[in-house]
């Protein structure tokens, strides 16, 4: 269908959606929410003292160990990038990156243009409603931008290191020993990891220690209402960007026959920038996002459900010691797995790559779990009747075991070795690319139930010790048990980002090393004996590469629901201040929590509405673009004569990719950015419903996508690796399947984390700036905003068709098999 037959314009569908909504209002008009004080001031950390020594002692302590992460972390990075590489896979490391680069440029800008939109809202809630004074306000604005600049800069630095480990870790494989390529690509992710936390507690630390209590709380808010939008748009664009390379240069494959990576196709290296852009950039953003997030989710629960300032003071303390720890463990955990792993695979010639990063995985949260029981013993072994330290430390050991368990469940559902990824392969020998996709869909779904059952049941765990006492010291201890699993997480803290980081290394390794034509280059075998002091083995390395992609994909696959996980468990922590909010601290307006309340129970349903089309979105944004990348590849792609892609024709692709990838991220985030002001202007609890809404059918969705996503994917793996068999119909099949999943696993389920979470921290402003406004105007703001709204969902679709050029240039004719 053509545009133009669309029955009416974008503006009149908007127009008469929202008409209709109107007609809902009277409904909601009956609503009178209570607003109260959402200012967060902090304790005076010198009034209590802590095994005696002041408050602040510690939170010096800490910001002294986060440095000491971000010097390791910069200097793992330094010691990857002196590792040797041959000058021809050098250059198409640098050929990468200068597209990344201006890529994150691109980037960058637009994320500043949404800031404005972001920050008027910031300043009239604070200036106006919270009546803050210019200076409180301008301060509060600095440090939303100082978010920004923190998801921004460790986004930057997480791809620059990729970018250096990916030749080193190429060239590694030539030595003829699998140990180098996968020590150079973990080294990598433990030094972006080791960065990104630090970075994000030093300057946690230095709002603790240096920003005065009263302005702290609000400062805080800004923070992480940045971090949270500059998250969300590199997530976003940058999935769609991964995507659009991915598909534009796999289904190459398949019409003509090539070899993955090959160096004619002008997709490649717009595939190649993808995994930098997608599976880098994104996550880095991401992670430093979550930190922050769920660090100021409990923040602000402590300050406004405790009452007593020395519990407060003890609480926070030991919050951000807890944190702190994060670093000495993965540092420690990292040493001594290394030390293991060098013993055990150093000289083999064949390794199980998956095997010494889930040693890594299960060791850090071993030494987690012991070290936050001592430090819980330590920092509160006193509150309350003495019991409390244990039963705080089992809580946040339910999330810190979650953050071990949930990759062996993904594992089950995603690795080469599972039965439903051979389950995958076996449906595609005689059902081809219908069964494959059919059999990914199973996957996905059995995955999403295991593991919503591994979730419910620690959370469990942790709602049955939050009621032995709990709630002598604290207002609704169950959220904060909540808050506390989704803490417990992230408690492998540098590791969780390793283990993401080292799927983009190893996916670019194996593409560096087709793209630099090595293989061919006169003389290369003399060349590389006399310079580095070895005899190349070309088709050991080949294998090791391919190989060690296969445990990147599904160690990328097992991060995902990780940090899907954090937003759904702690969006209740930040669901909680809002209610509070709303309730004048749990004092009235509670029967409204309740589906017996109607704009509760048609919250809850908006929000399922919504992460539909948010996936649909994502979607069709990758979809169209790929169309185009196809579209272009297929018309200049040059097989005959030609060794590699002409520059122009690469860049070329990666300006489709970054076009579409810019389009699908404005029309996502305005439409989230717009629903959440209309909703939170329509009626308070009604919003309540739809923050919990999109968190369920978010979690799920995100996780029936990534692993449905991750099992088509390393099904093509067993084709091609175990298999040998590319080029065959059968290989054609799982690659059509693995098609499918990219935008599953790598846009739509992904970006639904810091989605949630900006809908969290920003409806917090939204919902009191509502309240607080006269009833009439508020509903009216309500329609002028989902009306907005309605602009961008109708562009994500119907502005984003699929449609045939008027004048299409013949493609040239597929190579038969």
């Amino acid at each position: 269908m053509h545009r133009s037959s669309f029955p009416f314009s974008c503006r009149t569908a908007a127009a008469r959606l929202a008409s209709a909504a109107a007609l809902l209002l009277p409904l909601f008009a009956a609503s009178n929410a209570r607003a109260s004080e959402a200012t967060l001031a902090l304790p005076d950390f010198d009034s209590v003292r802590i095994l005696g020594i002041p408050g602040t002692g510690f939170l010096w302590a800490g910001l002294v160990i986060a440095a000491l992460g971000v010097v390791m972390g910069l200097s793992m990075a330094a010691s990857v990038r002196k590792l040797p590489a041959h000058k021809a896979m050098l250059e198409i490391s640098e050929l990468i990156y200068e597209t990344c680069k201006t890529y994150l440029q691109t980037q960058g800008r637009f994320i500043l243009k949404l800031e404005l939109l972001v920050g008027a809202i910031i300043a009239f809630y604070f200036g106006y409603i919270q009546r803050l004074g210019v200076a409180k306000v301008v301060v509060i604005l600095l440090f939303s931008l100082l978010g920004i600049a923190g998801s921004y800069g460790v986004a930057w630095l997480g791809m620059r290191i990729n970018n250096w480990a990916n030749s080193r870790s190429a060239f590694a494989g030539l030595r003829g020993k699998p140990f180098p390529t996968f020590e150079i690509p973990l080294r990598s992710g433990m030094a972006v990891g080791m960065s990104l936390l630090g970075i994000e507690l030093v300057l946690m630390f230095g709002i603790l220690l240096f920003i005065p209590g009263d302005w702290a709380g609000p400062c805080f808010i800004g923070f992480a209402i940045g971090a949270s939008l500059g998250a969300s748009a590199l997530r976003i664009a940058g999935g769609i960007f991964t995507k659009i390379a991915d598909i534009g240069s796999d289904m190459m494959k398949i019409i003509f026959n090539i070899k993955e990576d090959d160096a004619r196709n002008p997709g490649v290296i717009a595939d190649c920038a993808g995994d930098n852009a997608g599976d880098s950039v994104g996550p880095t953003a991401d992670g430093f996002e979550t930190y922050g997030v769920t660090i100021v989710a409990l923040l602000s629960f402590v300050l406004l459900a405790v009452a007593a300032q020395s519990v407060q003071v003890q609480l926070l303390v030991w919050i951000f010691a807890v944190a702190a720890l994060m670093i000495v463990s993965s540092a420690a955990s990292y040493a001594i797995n290394a030390m293991l792993s060098k013993g055990r695979y150093g000289n083999a010639d064949k390794m199980n790559f998956e095997a010494p990063l889930t040693s890594l995985v299960w060791l850090t949260s071993l030494v987690s779990i012991a070290g936050n029981f001592v430090l819980s013993y330590l920092l509160i072994g006193g509150l309350g009747d003495g019991s409390l330290w244990w039963k705080l430390a089992g809580i946040l050991s339910c999330g810190t075991i979650a953050g071990a368990l949930i990759p062996e469940v993904v594992k089950a559902f995603t690795s080469t070795d599972s039965a439903h990824v051979r389950e995958v392969v076996t449906a595609s020998r005689e059902g081809g690319a219908s069964l494959n996709v059919l059999a990914g869909f199973n996957a996905g779904n059995f995955s999403a139930y295991w593991m919503g059952l591994v979730i419910v049941s620690l959370m469990a765990i942790a709602y049955g010790i939050s009621s032995l006492g709990l709630g002598e010291h604290m207002l609704a201890p169950t959220v904060f048990a909540f808050g506390l699993v989704a803490f417990g997480f992230l408690g492998m803290g540098p590791v969780t980002i390793a283990v993401d980081s080292y799927g983009p290394v190893t996916d670019n390794a194996q593409s560096v090393y087709e793209l630099s034509l090595i293989e061919t280059l006169p003389g290369v075998e003399a060349s590389i004996e006399k310079e580095f002091g070895f005899r190349p083995n070309f088709e050991k390395a080949k294998d090791y590469l391919e190989e060690n992609d296969s445990a990147g994909n599904t160690f990328k696959a097992t991060s995902k629901p990780v940090l899907i996980g954090t937003a759904v468990v702690g969006a209740t922590t930040l669901i909680f201040s809002i209610v509070m909010v709303l309730t004048g601290g749990l004092t009235s307006g509670l029967e409204k929590l309740s589906i017996l309340h109607p704009p509760f129970l048609l919250g809850l349903i908006a929000g399922g509405a919504v992460i539909y089309w948010f996936t649909g979105a994502a979607t069709q944004a990758v979809a169209t673009g790929a169309y185009r990348a196809v579209e272009f590849i297929k018309r200049n792609i040059r097989l005959d004569g030609a060794e590699k892609a002409s520059v122009q024709d690469s860049k070329k692709v990666v300006e489709i990719c970054t076009t579409y990838a810019q389009k699908g991220m404005v029309n996502i985030f305005l439409t989230i950015f717009f629903s959440t002001l209309a909703f939170g202007c329509l009626e308070p609890f009604f919003f309540i419903g739809y923050l919990i809404g999109i968190a369920i059918f978010g979690l799920f969705q995100a996780m029936f996508m990534a692993n449905a996503g991750g099992a088509w994917d390393n099904a093509k793996k067993v084709v091609e690796v175990e298999l040998k068999a590319k080029g065959t119909p059968l290989h054609a099949a799982t690659v059509v399947g693995d098609t499918v999943g990219d935008p599953f696993k790598d846009t739509s389920s992904v970006a639904m984390n810091p989605v949630i979470k900006f809908s969290s921290l920003f409806g917090l402003m939204a919902v009191e700036l509502a309240v607080e406004l006269n009833r009439g105007l508020s509903l009216t703001l309500a329609a002028i905003f989902f009306a907005a709204s309605l602009v961008f969902v109708w562009r994500s679709f119907y502005g984003m068709r699929i449609e045939q050029a008027p004048t299409a240039t013949p493609s040239p004719a597929p190579i038969d098999a």
